[in-house]
């Protein structure tokens, strides 16, 4: 206000719309890939920021990026219909290495820590309320960028937030009659892109199992099934996305 008192410009500000809401939508969640120095100097320094660092033990919150303005943390994005999500989200990164891959590029996953994501879920729960957000608005980079992107990772424990109220989780006994269904009848690809596209994923729509579709589908078995991950569209993804997106028969 001082520099609109000294350039003389005068704002009223005694009425106020009704018809408004945050420009916050969502909450994306990611990992660093690195440690606790490295992930503050490359979100601090370098083209790449979040709202926040959560560290691993102890499990220290960082806010780098006040949350009236954009973090650059989502890149090339799309979630529910809305593109490039930096403008409409607010970035949380985790300080995790992501995971280890031996000669063979097999992959080993690295666990979070329980402080951390105790924190985590604290600091979820008060955006939440104070930008007025549902059940369902955390979400991870590989939900929004499937192509790209694996972080949080299969270890990231979804069902934890779930259990704090923070988003919708499938019923086990409607999962596991819909699988029984399935088991006898696998929907067709399209199905699945369908339930992928009515959950928020981009995904093609085009009926053929390519290498897009199995991201989208490893992206969501990643939160959903994290026991396996392999991109199938198997019946027991097909229940879970028929539950979860209430595509059912």
């Amino acid at each position: 206000m001082a520099g609109c008192a000294s350039s003389g410009l005068k704002i009223e500000r005694q009425h106020v719309a009704l018809g408004q809401d945050s420009r916050v939508q969502y909450i994306v969640v990611h990992y660093t890939s690195t440690d606790l120095p490295r992930s503050l100097e490359i979100l601090t320094r370098e083209q790449v920021s979040s709202h926040y660092l959560i560290g691993e033990s102890p499990a220290t919150i960082y806010q780098l990026v006040d949350e009236s303005r954009r973090a650059w943390h989502a890149g090339d994005s799309q979630w529910q219909g809305r593109t490039w999500l930096n403008s409409s989200t607010i970035g949380i990164e985790l300080v995790n290495q992501g995971y280890v891959e031996d000669a063979q590029g097999v992959r080993r996953w690295l666990p979070y820590k329980d402080e951390q994501i105790d924190a985590l879920i604290a600091l979820l729960k008060d955006i939440m309320h104070r930008h007025g957000l549902k059940p369902g608005a955390v979400i991870g980079h590989s939900d929004i960028a499937p192509q790209r992107k694996v972080d949080p990772g299969p270890l990231f424990p979804w069902k934890r937030l779930a259990d704090a109220g923070l988003l919708p989780w499938p019923d086990e006994r409607a999962v596991d009659t819909l699988r029984a269904v399935y088991v006898a009848n696998l929907p067709s690809v399209a199905w699945f892109q369908d339930a992928l596209a009515g959950v928020g994923y981009s995904v093609p729509r085009h009926g053929l199992l390519d290498e897009q579709t199995r991201n989208v589908i490893a992206a969501f078995q990643m939160k959903y099934r994290q026991s396996l991950y392999d991109g199938e569209p198997d019946a027991q993804t097909a229940a879970l996305l028929a539950v979860v997106s209430g595509n059912q028969p």
